[in-house]
């Protein structure tokens, strides 16, 4: 539930009270136990209780609950206030990540059961840490039929199962049955049909027989026959599939949680967890499939007694949450957007623009043209069965053909400028999407405008919305998610920093007012939600953007590493056909060098194949993918090739630090909850999943944290140097958590620094109320105009302690940002009179 800023700030002073745990002297952390160990909903004033910070740990079989048990020490002297757990519901056996819950009644064996949860929540709250686990309403696994009891039921029954309404199935459209795209190519391949055990099997996938359909000696083909659900070729999914989906993933069946009875069903282990106190908070995945998230997050508040809780939700620039919804705000992909262009050097467009129009040869790139291309094409093909079902459920007397409705329907995704509206919240946007719609497609106004009333345009409440405008409502986010997010980011090549979940590339960067405004509006609006700088849903990691952010200020030495490499590939034999993609390709191989060449690859047809401009999942051109794969092992291998690569990647390592140092600064002390993504406290560049879900080196990190507490400031071991190790993002890292935990006082506000001297633009400042960070911006700028100068930060007048060297300085109208800024691109500043 949400806070204002006048409440959030003695419900933080009373959270500090109960759960201080450590104090820092000396550069060293000394724990304290604490009796009041963080065990309830609220504190003693009936306030919320929010934490601090929190850190992601994705749960798996190899790392499981009383492995996360085992880690709650370390977290602690990290300085997390909660520990922040991935999906722990049963999942498909040898999930790696949990979204494809097959029982939601049950907490999967595979990753510690609830044994675990009991070992890591006794472990947390005894640390005074909470815990907050990441749920997933809208959709479970189906890829294995007999792991999910539900589906199983409803395969087996069809509309007779109790489970027929949990799922959402389009029964009529389906001729009474489920229909199951798994198939392969070829008029006979029922042929392959078995039965088996009492179950139908086609080659590894089982499934139920309806009772009295099978006899000895009857075919498998005809025993199929008089199931509840039709096996059909894998590629008419995409066009006839009769139920709902999470995207176009057909394995992932969508779930009813708009029925009481399901959303009961369906959070019954949840609901234990807070009735026992196992749990404080949630994270909401992809709230924008269920039908109505407002009413589901306010079922989930009677659930939970009103926690803390998040919500996944993608935020359009200017796009703001509806103020009734009980939530604290988002994961915060916004932040992070503002963070990576902030540090976004804007004379670098026009020269990564001309790259760009060159590499697509002279045809320059319009970002709105490209969305509503590939938002149109998702709409036509990925999602068709999506756009299809909306139509079938426009009135019966909507006055047009099936084909004219489809047409204006899939028109409106494609100029949707957010991923949906909650109306009647949001409807300009619904408007705004018809009238583009009619501008582009003016033969489609008569049908568009009568689209716009069936969609709900003069709703006034949402029980007036027909199904067609609530399914409507479900669809467009999946439009906007696959043909931008999926498709789009690879094929917009131009700085593929800004390419990342919740971003706008078209907006290349933010000055630092832009910046300060977004930040302070936070402040007010909602100073609990959650600050992201790298997730599990990133396509690259914060210190891989960091460093291509470094071509902004590098933009022609970027250029001459493709002219020169290009001609060398070509020279070698291979054809470069698709120049934005191998530019998309070689910046996150130099965003993440060193890396592994099979890791390069994977990311690379991956990349290309979302991109479905030269080669795609289904259907690809073997071809160009062994051309892309010969370039790679052109750069890996070639002396000459490789040299041009580390050439740049020398040049830009020293600045990318500072990039991520400077990004990690704003994302750990910025208005909100800051999140520390598993292994993220040292450099870990990686890039989209599965790469940014590889096991990270806990003892490592352990031990580098012991050494810099007993290190003295000012020495190697207490501040060290920005290099490969990473410790200097570990030190910032752990004294922002540390600070942010045990003065939330000094984090109740936010006044923008002012900036005077000739290179200030280079410098970016804040005071939260007490505690104060101090960043730099375009390093190699700066470096070239020969470093600080004359520059200062205007501090309040008084004594502030550098919490990273321990070194304090004396505001008289403001400090030099060449002292200040002397041992790090960073400070983080505390008022030594609060």
């Amino acid at each position: 539930m949400r806070t204002t800023t006048a409440d959030a700030a003695p419900h933080r002073a009373a959270s500090a009270v109960a759960l201080t745990v450590g104090k820092i002297t000396g550069g060293a952390f000394s724990l304290v136990a604490d009796p009041l160990a963080l065990r309830g909903m609220s504190d003693k004033t009936g306030s919320v209780l929010t934490p601090t910070s929190t850190y992601r740990l994705q749960i798996t079989s190899q790392q499981d609950l009383f492995r996360a048990a085992e880690l709650v020490p370390y977290l602690k002297r990290l300085g997390a206030d909660w520990v922040y757990l991935s999906p722990i519901l049963r999942a498909t056996s040898g999930s790696d990540h949990g979204y494809d819950v097959t029982d939601p009644t049950e907490i999967d064996p595979e990753r510690g059961g609830a044994d675990g949860l009991t070992a890591l929540s006794k472990a947390a709250h005894d640390a005074a840490m909470g815990v907050v686990v990441d749920i997933v309403p809208n959709h479970q696994g189906v890829a294995v039929p007999r792991e999910n009891p539900w589906w199983w039921s409803l395969l087996t029954d069809g509309k007779n199962s109790p489970h027929a309404d949990s799922f959402d199935v389009d029964w009529a459209a389906g001729n009474g049955k489920i229909v199951i795209p798994v198939l392969g190519d070829g008029d006979e391949d029922l042929s392959a049909l078995t039965v088996e055990d009492g179950t139908l099997r086609y080659y590894e996938n089982v499934y139920p027989l309806a009772e009295g359909t099978y006899q000895d000696g009857d075919s498998p083909q005809g025993v199929h026959a008089k199931q509840n659900y039709e096996l059909v070729n894998w590629r008419r999914g995409d066009s006839e599939l009769n139920y709902r989906r999470f995207f176009t993933v057909t394995t992932l069946a969508g779930v009813r949680v708009e029925d009481q009875k399901v959303f009961d069903d369906s959070h019954v282990e949840v609901r234990r967890w807070f009735d026992e106190k196992l749990v404080d908070g949630l994270r909401i995945d992809h709230p924008d499939g269920v039908r109505d998230p407002e009413d589901y997050l306010a079922k989930l508040a009677d659930v939970t007694g009103g926690a803390w809780t998040t919500v996944e939700k993608i935020l359009e620039p200017g796009e703001t949450l509806p103020r009734q919804w009980k939530t604290a705000g988002t994961t915060g992909y916004d932040s992070l957007g503002w963070i990576d262009r902030v540090l976004t050097n804007p004379e670098g467009h026009y020269e990564l623009a001309s790259l760009d129009t060159k590499l697509r040869e002279g045809d320059p790139v319009r970002w709105e043209e490209l969305i509503h291309g590939t938002k149109r094409r998702m709409a036509d093909v990925g999602l068709s069965a999506e756009v299809h079902r909306v139509v079938r459920d426009l009135p019966g007397d909507f006055g047009h053909s099936d084909e004219q409705a489809y047409d204006g329907l899939a028109e409106i995704l494609a100029h949707f400028p957010v991923y949906r509206t909650y109306l009647p919240f949001g409807v300009d946007y619904q408007r705004e999407a018809v009238a583009a719609a009619k501008q582009a497609r003016p033969e489609l106004s008569a049908v568009l405008d009568d689209l716009a009333q069936v969609l709900g345009d003069a709703a006034a409440s949402a029980e007036e919305l027909t199904e067609a405008a609530q399914r409507f409502q479900q669809t467009s986010g999946m439009v906007m998610a696959k043909g931008v997010e999926d498709t789009a980011f690879y094929r917009f090549s131009k700085l593929t920093s800004l390419t990342e979940v919740g971003g706008d590339p078209s907006v290349f960067s933010l000055t630092p007012a832009e910046f300060h405004e977004l930040a302070a509006e936070r402040q007010r609006e909602s100073p609990d939600t959650m600050n992201a700088l790298t997730t599990h849903d990133t396509k690259r990691s914060a210190s891989v953007r960091a460093r291509i952010t470094v071509l902004s200020e590098s933009a022609k030495a970027w250029s001459e590493v493709l002219a020169t490499l290009f001609p060398r590939a070509r020279e070698a034999g291979i054809a470069i056909t698709d120049g934005p993609a191998v530019n998309l390709v070689l910046q996150a191989i130099v965003g993440a060098w060193p890396l592994e060449r099979e890791r390069a690859v994977d990311y690379a047809m991956k990349a290309v194949r979302e991109a479905s401009v030269s080669t795609a999942w289904v259907d690809g051109d073997e071809e160009f993918e062994e051309q892309l794969t010969r370039l790679i092992d052109f750069v890996f291998t070639n002396p000459r090739a490789r040299g041009i690569v580390e050439g740049f990647v020398e040049r830009a390592t020293a600045p990318g630090w500072s990039n991520a140092l400077a990004a990690t600064a704003l994302q750990l002390t910025l208005p909100g909850v800051p999140d520390v993504y598993q292994g993220q406290e040292l450099w870990e560049p990686s890039l989209v999943d599965p790469d940014n879900r590889r096991p990270v080196d806990f003892e490592l990190r352990a031990e580098l944290l012991t050494d810099l507490d007993a290190g003295l400031p000012g020495t190697a071991g207490g501040s060290p140097a920005v290099d490969d190790t990473g410790a200097a993002r570990m030190l910032l890292t752990s004294r922002a958590l540390r600070l942010r935990r045990e003065h939330p006082e000094l984090f109740t506000g936010y006044e923008p620094l002012g900036l005077t001297g000739t290179l200030s633009d280079h410098a970016l400042g804040f005071d939260r109320g007490g505690a104060a960070t101090v960043v730099t911006r375009f390093p190699v700028g700066l470096a070239r105009a020969g470093g600080w100068t004359d520059e200062t930060v205007n501090l309040a007048d008084g004594e502030w302690e550098d919490i990273l060297t321990r070194r304090t300085f004396t505001s008289t109208g403001g400090v030099k940002l060449a002292e200040l800024l002397d041992t790090y691109p960073v400070a983080l500043l505390r008022r030594k009179d609060r």
